[in-house]
């Protein structure tokens, strides 16, 4: 795949002041809009500036990153904006669900919050979805800034516009495509993620080579030790490469019509993990690694890749610190994880679509025959 050169060009920094890196932007027409990248950005009052001007400014974040983050970013803002609320949510993807999301609207409403109010979603990708969501919904639109603190809400979920809640029998099945007005991206909160939630975000880095870029691929597998340090470096060249992607991807399909759907490798296998197991109890990272190998599985038995090829994928989830053996969800496993994938929003009619790679690093998505599919997870679950 091509990256058009629109979508990749830097920017001016945005704030002397902040240590900006990188400045890639989304081309959307009137709704474009930039992804900044750089250190000190959550604690520079400049990186807020030209944002929509509003009289109120909520932060949605959760129980987990407001104590790190949320007086940071509330200082920050306090000059562009007379109030700021506070919405402080449950963490975890098993409240990525409508009670949830009630209580953003319980907030705004309490607070009077009107149609110009800035919402900024101040977390992980849950975080991010759930605010998108409800700045989508409440007034029939209001402006909403992602400002994302892990690695995968970095360079995957806070990056397109998709926002959604999750529904017991399906993962992000209720939502809307709705544009943010910036994405601010600093790499200094990277540094208080736990482990296996950093990890979990290599998964999303991992999954941009063997779709659209396979020297990123070599330099993600030449790199993986140094990005499990979490070296500054390597960090910064990952997460704007896996922005530039995206951002081509999303530049040329906004509604996922056909191209951005390659962005779901390795999620209908990790959905139905997700959903299987019950939402939390893998991280959504964890589950999308695991499904690229099962995806790669498939795509070798659908004569793409060569048995070499997958195990090279293999090695690498596995170096990153994520699970290659998938876990079985029932008697009847196959049955089992067939039944929870044909609610993947991918389907058509019932029939399950799957994205599969070759390995020139092009991804297209196809249909594969349950019987086929049944061998891949009978090969690649823990037994």
């Amino acid at each position: 795949m091509s990256t058009p050169a629109a979508a990749i060009a830097e920017a001016p920094a945005f704030a002397p002041a902040a240590t900006v890196l990188h400045t890639v932007s989304i081309d959307l027409g009137e709704r474009s809009y930039p992804i900044v990248i750089g250190t000190g950005l959550l604690d520079d009052p400049a990186t807020s500036a030209g944002l929509p001007r509003a009289a109120t400014a909520a932060i949605v974040t959760n129980t987990v990153v407001a104590p790190l983050y949320l007086a940071r970013l509330r200082a920050t803002l306090q000059p562009h904006y007379a109030r700021v609320l506070e919405v402080v949510l449950p963490d975890g993807e098993a409240h990525k669900d409508w009670p949830t999301l009630n209580r953003i609207f319980d907030a705004l409403l309490a607070a009077g919050a009107d149609r110009k109010t800035v919402l900024f979603a101040l977390g992980g990708g849950v975080i991010g979805d759930m605010t998108g969501f409800a700045a989508a919904c409440y007034m029939r639109g209001v402006p909403f800034v992602q400002v994302p603190t892990t690695l995968l809400a970095q360079v995957d979920s806070s990056v397109g516009g998709k926002t959604a809640i999750n529904h017991p029998l399906g993962k992000n099945m209720i939502g809307a495509f709705y544009q943010p007005v910036r994405v601010v991206c600093d790499l200094a909160t990277l540094a208080t993620l736990p482990p296996r939630e950093f990890a979990a975000g290599l998964a999303e880095v991992i999954k941009y080579g063997p779709i659209a870029d396979v020297a990123f691929l070599d330099w993600v597998e030449a790199n993986v030790q140094h990005l499990v340090a979490r070296d500054a470096a390597a960090l910064a060249h990952a997460v704007r490469r896996s922005c530039e992607i995206k951002a081509a991807v999303v530049g040329q399909d906004e509604r996922e019509s056909g191209l951005r759907a390659i962005l779901n490798f390795g999620h209908t296998f990790g959905h139905a993990i997700e959903a299987g197991l019950g939402y939390g109890a893998w991280l959504h990272g964890e589950a999308v690694g695991c499904g690229m190998v099962m995806a790669a599985e498939l795509s070798r038995r659908l004569g793409l890749v060569s048995p070499a090829w997958v195990a090279r994928l293999e090695r690498l989830v596995a170096a990153a610190g994520l699970p290659v053996r998938a876990p079985v969800l029932g008697s009847d496993n196959a049955a089992r994880y067939l039944e929870l994938m044909r609610v993947d929003k991918k389907a058509e009619g019932g029939e399950i679509r799957f994205v599969v790679v070759d390995e020139a690093g092009h991804a297209l998505v196809r249909p594969a025959p349950d019987a086929l599919v049944a061998e891949v997870i009978a090969a690649r679950c823990a037994t």
